[in-house]
């Protein structure tokens, strides 16, 4: 028999089992969003907005030194962290003004493991986050090319735009579309080919005077060989100051100077002797030395000569031709203006040590890296064209046949 008090007891509990029924189908049946009140997930939090972007990815070997970075969508990071892992050694950046990216205050070093931590917040203040480790390409799977001149410069009307890589390019023509040679003056400028590691650039004629150089190096990624890639992105840009062209006649053994299309000066020189003619041809000055050391057997001479200190040397050639002062000559019977008397170079008087008043100091002073001097009636043939920044030596349409782009 049944009491009361049992009876009461069964429904209690056959509502108890209803209760954790209807829970159950709750839990099995409701929205995977419904996490606030149960009913209809208004009041749920959602996913941030903020899609961050790594353009290293997470894993990769040969990214950017220069592109590698970090951008947002749809928020603004509000932190990012760069290490070199292993080391842990912080690499700098900045995220920009309008929080949309960051990206490192220098270039990143090639072959080097690197990882970023990045997170942003939405317009709701909710939280993303994003990480990346990877290797940055290497050295044996990427290229460099050192150029002149320099960034900032002031040269001469003959001075081209010179680039010779570290390894052979195989590809030139993606190699060269990827630089831009552009000057105020609006002279065509094209890249020619000498082997397949030196690439110059010049107009048909010598720059304008006074006009703006503008290079643009684009070969970050740009495959310049089977697994090989560029790693370069910058604008360069150099001036190009007053003309100043220097003919030198072997005939006479003398020199004119001629400046923005006005001789300024005639200097007495001496050039190579009959055993040791000096190239016919014109020449840019690429480098300038007030003193240099000088020595035979650099030059496949022997020991002729070895003079520590040559005065107001400036380089025409790699081959070794310089015009240079001289000090050492027969003061009693001096050959400048009257025969040749040098192992190929240029000379004129001067003192040791480089300090006096003399011709060869004059030149000197007033001489800019990429000037001109040309040689002429000289018994040697003409110099070639890659021997030294000697390409004006080509005719324009040898010159333009040797581009690739």
């Amino acid at each position: 028999m049944t009491t009361p008090d049992i009876a009461a007891r069964r429904v209690l509990g056959a509502c108890a089992a209803l209760m954790v029924g209807s829970l159950t189908l709750t839990a099995c049946g409701g929205s995977a969003n419904a996490t606030g009140d149960g009913k209809d997930g208004k009041n749920s939090p959602k996913t941030s907005t903020a899609k961050i972007a790594i353009s290293a990815k997470d894993g990769s070997t040969g990214a950017s030194i220069n592109a590698t970075g970090v951008k947002v969508s749809g928020g603004k990071l509000t932190d990012v962290k760069m290490t070199v892992s292993g080391t842990g050694q912080t690499v700098a950046g900045a995220i920009s003004a309008d929080g949309g990216s960051w990206k490192p205050k220098q270039q990143l070093e090639r072959g080097t493991k690197y990882e970023i931590d990045a997170t942003a917040k939405d317009a709701d203040g909710r939280t993303a986050a994003a990480n990346s480790i990877f290797t940055t390409v290497t050295t044996a799977n990427s290229f460099i090319g050192t150029y002149t001149p320099d960034n900032g410069s002031t040269v001469g009307v003959g001075m081209p735009v010179s680039f010779t890589f570290d390894k052979s390019i195989t590809d030139k023509k993606a190699v060269q579309s990827h630089i831009t040679v552009n000057s105020s003056s609006g002279q065509q400028v094209v890249g020619h080919w000498f082997g397949d590691r030196r690439l110059d650039f010049r107009p048909q004629d010598y720059w304008k005077a006074g006009s703006r150089v503008t290079m643009r190096i684009s070969l970050d990624g740009v495959q310049a060989a089977n697994g090989v890639y560029g790693v370069q992105k910058k604008t360069v840009s150099f001036t190009i100051g007053r003309s100043q062209v220097s003919t030198v006649d072997a005939n006479t053994q003398t020199m004119t100077v001629v400046r923005d299309g006005k001789t300024v000066k005639t200097i007495p020189i001496s050039t190579g002797s009959p055993q040791h003619t000096t190239y016919n041809g014109q020449m840019v000055i690429s480098e300038k030395f007030t003193q240099t050391r000088m020595d035979s057997r650099t030059v496949g001479l022997g020991g002729e000569y070895n003079i520590p200190d040559v005065p107001h040397a400036m380089r025409l050639t790699d081959s070794g031709t310089f015009i240079h002062g001289n000090y050492w000559y027969n003061q009693g019977n001096p050959p400048f203006g009257r025969e040749g008397t040098s192992h190929g170079c240029v000379g004129m008087a001067d003192v040791q040590g480089a300090q006096g008043a003399t011709p060869a100091r004059w030149f000197y002073d007033n001489t800019l890296v990429g000037d001109v001097v040309i040689v002429k009636n000289s018994p040697d043939t003409t110099v070639a064209p890659d021997n030294g920044l000697n390409g004006w030596n080509m005719s324009w349409s040898a010159w333009t046949a040797g581009s690739a782009a």
